[in-house]
């Protein structure tokens, strides 16, 4: 059995889940899966050693330098199972195993709001976003964000005095855009820096999904402020929702094509918000602790209803003919977060096309 909320990791339970999630070939998915199948990460790495086909497990000495690069950064790391790790990305289907963190921890204690959009936003949609990320803040809420120019720079901004953290797509000590330095400083010093990445890593494509996942994670629900259509702000709406999330959609004109995103959300059934108060009235019952119900840290998100592995049962109900994300999950008899899951890395790898309707194909 996985350890319990009122047991913490032992150090050596710690370390194990840090290499396995720096091994080639194991993902945060396959590293759940893993725990599931095995009881804990130390006993996954006995079974893979004797397992010729499986990867390389990393060593003790890789995940003992990546904590001293951090150390050096003035940053540290959380690991899926910490006491303090949030319940709620625990939660999630394939929660980071291990977060590099600068800044101040105790913020991922407190509840939390997402504000995301364009990044070519109009000076409308920034003053929004900042005075809306400013009221959330002096109503209690921590505004997380993605640290993107536009709209994510803009409720950084205006939650910095009160708290904001920002999840970047990068290593922890990578600013980006480069505009962005001065505020990269400002929220790794008054608020909280998130990474996945290792340090050092620099801005790659197929990191900013994976990035969003976490910012709608944390949160009790997404604020869209200007998003076209098919951009990483929809993502985060989409995954906002998968996740159990409330999405709220700022309206906009119809003939600004930075607004059909948001327009379109609305239209899909997201919460129409035009002040901060909006929000605060959905989301200030689920605010009072405990945060949010359900797994905590280190606990296992449900598991499917049956066995065998997610992504092999989703990839044989797929063609080329279009299916229903709900049908996907009835098929494969998987919890609705494990196909969402399974979704989003094959939309990663390019193998899924997503259609009108919350429908999905094979490529």
């Amino acid at each position: 059995m996985v350890a319990s909320p009122a047991a913490p990791l032992s150090p050596s339970e710690r370390i194990a889940r840090w290499r396995l999630i720096r091994t080639e070939r194991i993902g945060p998915l396959s590293m759940v899966a893993l725990v599931e199948r095995h009881g804990s990460a130390e006993a996954a790495i006995r079974a893979l050693a004797d397992d010729p086909r499986a990867p390389p497990i990393a060593e003790g000495a890789t995940v003992a330098a990546e904590s001293r690069r951090l150390e050096a950064l003035g940053a540290w790391a959380m690991v899926w199972g910490d006491p303090d790790y949030p319940p709620a990305l625990a939660a999630i289907a394939d929660p980071p195993i291990v977060l590099s963190g600068l800044g101040r921890r105790e913020l991922l204690a407190r509840p939390a709001v997402a504000i995301v959009g364009a990044r070519n936003a109009s000076g409308a949609g920034r003053r929004f976003a900042e005075t809306v990320a400013a009221e959330l803040g002096a109503a209690g809420f921590v505004v997380v964000s993605g640290m993107a120019r536009g709209i994510d720079a803009a409720a950084h901004r205006g939650a910095l005095a009160t708290g904001t953290a920002g999840v970047l797509a990068t290593g922890i000590d990578v600013a980006y855009p480069n505009e962005n330095r001065e505020l990269h400083a400002a929220v790794g010093g008054e608020g909280l820096l998130l990474a996945e990445s290792l340090p050092g890593t620099g801005p790659r494509a197929e990191n900013f999904p994976r990035r969003n996942r976490i910012v709608a994670g944390l949160a009790l629900g997404v604020v869209v402020i200007e998003a076209a259509e098919r951009s990483g702000s929809l993502i985060t709406a989409r995954l906002a929702a998968e996740q159990g999330r409330e999405v709220f959609a700022v309206p906009g004109s119809p003939l600004d094509p930075r607004c059909k995103g948001t327009n379109g959300l609305i239209r899909n059934g997201a919460q129409l918000t035009e002040s901060a108060a909006d929000v605060i009235e959905v989301l200030r019952p689920q605010a009072a602790p405990p945060r949010r119900r359900g797994p905590a840290a280190g606990t296992l998100p449900e598991p499917p209803d049956a066995p065998g592995d997610p992504a092999g049962r989703v990839l044989e109900q797929l063609g080329p003919t279009p299916l229903s994300v709900d049908e996907l999950v009835r098929q494969c008899q998987l919890s609705q977060a494990a196909v969402a899951a399974v979704l989003l890395e094959l939309e990663l790898a390019g193998r899924i096309e997503r259609h009108p309707g919350q429908k999905v194909s094979l490529r």
